[in-house]
């Protein structure tokens, strides 16, 4: 993903949590997820070398990455 797709689409997001090199943000405008196109939940940005995810539920993500970040997009 580019820069400039990149900062548009975070800064069209809601942000919800940050933790660690962890950063969420909700999709609360319906934006399509680049790699499917459907619209996703949320965003969930992994900064560091090494991330764990504690999820509570069952979710189907795509995933790309902008620089060395991980970029997952949830679906429920």
């Amino acid at each position: 993903m580019d820069d400039d797709a990149y900062n548009e689409l975070v800064s069209s997001l809601t942000p919800y949590e940050e933790a660690g090199g962890v950063k969420t943000y909700t999709n609360t405008v319906s934006l399509a997820c680049p790699a499917c196109e459907q619209p996703f939940d949320d965003l969930v940005i992994c900064r560091d070398e090494f991330n764990s995810l504690e999820l509570s539920k069952v979710l189907d993500l795509c995933v790309t990455t902008h620089d060395d970040d991980v970029l997952l997009f949830t679906h429920q």
